[in-house]
């Protein structure tokens, strides 16, 4: 049998449907990695993007920026490396690498940073693309430390956050979902504020891609009478929901109203999925853990899971 070998050529802003389309049936692909969550921030960005093509196909999507000598896949997602269909194998894989080092070094690239999807968010194994990087030479360069709850399985809520819960219900919090992602916002910048930080996301920025994504990101609040107490704003990637952001008020965690919130969502609202990821508890690349902030996660029954980065010398 002739297996017919993949080429690798450069994005065009034409490819964009076809793009969506082949992340939609992809095996390890969301919608972070569709054209049109991608491109809200194009401006901040030179895109380097590689469409992979067999048999007139687009069997998959590489997102990338590069920046000087450095491409990145990609710098404003949080991870991202070769988005595959069943199509793509592991003979075929190795080729597409071999493509991509020679369309790079054409541009005078001399690395390629890779962040690699984690594994829980592969509706399909994905793996192939680490094999190939393996191959090329490529290196760990950073890892960071995230956590998961794997919702089919049996995982339990320490005593501490039961006890938390029984005293956020008996405050009479109320806990829905809801449309408005001003009020959240506001409360998370105030949240940030305080650390000295702002969220990645502009109200603007957040307001287009609910806009875009009206069923994948979500708000959920958590509220005394008119008062926001606590807010989680959720991606829902179907087979994981993702804290994309949490923020509470003083009162709020005063009452515990984040932990009802979380609560809730783990045992109801999300309790189908296979995973609920509650994201990275590390700074410095991954070199220093937050130690109360990962034990605050595993208090619900969360544990570790990676995002790996590597470095790819061309």
């Amino acid at each position: 049998m002739v297996v017919s070998m993949p080429t690798v050529r450069a994005y065009d802003a034409s490819d964009a449907k076809a793009w969506d389309a082949a992340v939609e049936r992809s095996r390890n692909g969301n919608f972070l990695h569709r054209r049109s969550y991608m491109d809200y921030h194009a401006d901040r960005f030179v895109d380097c993007s590689l469409v992979i093509e067999q048999r007139g196909e687009i069997v998959g999507v590489f997102p990338a920026n590069i920046t000087d000598a450095t491409v990145t896949s990609h710098a404003g997602l949080t991870y991202g490396g070769l988005i595959t269909t069943h199509a793509l194998r592991a003979e075929s894989t190795l080729e597409v690498f071999q493509q991509m080092a020679e369309r790079f070094r054409a541009l005078q690239v001399n690395r390629v940073i890779y962040k690699a999807v984690p594994h829980v968010y592969h509706a399909y194994p994905a793996e192939e693309d680490l094999y190939a990087l393996h191959r090329m030479g490529a290196r760990l360069q950073r890892r960071d430390l995230s956590s998961a709850i794997a919702l089919q399985e049996t995982f339990h809520f320490t005593e501490g956050r039961r006890h938390a819960i029984d005293k956020a219900r008996k405050a009479g919090i109320r806990i829905s979902g809801t449309d408005d992602i001003d009020t959240f916002h506001a409360l998370l910048v105030d949240v940030l504020r305080k650390h000295g930080v702002a969220p990645t996301h502009s109200l603007a920025e957040l307001r287009l891609l609910q806009s875009r994504f009206p069923q994948q990101i979500l708000v959920h609040e958590a509220r005394i009478d008119d008062e926001l107490l606590a807010g989680v704003l959720v991606y829902d990637f179907g087979r994981v929901a993702h804290t994309q952001y949490m923020a509470v008020s003083d009162e709020g965690r005063r009452l515990d109203a984040l932990t009802l919130l979380l609560a809730d969502l783990i045992g109801n609202t999300y309790a189908t999925r296979q995973h609920f990821t509650l994201g990275i508890s590390t700074t410095q690349e991954g070199r220093e853990l937050n130690g109360g902030l990962v034990a605050q996660k595993e208090y619900f029954g969360a544990r570790a899971l990676v995002h790996d980065f590597y470095e790819w010398p061309l």
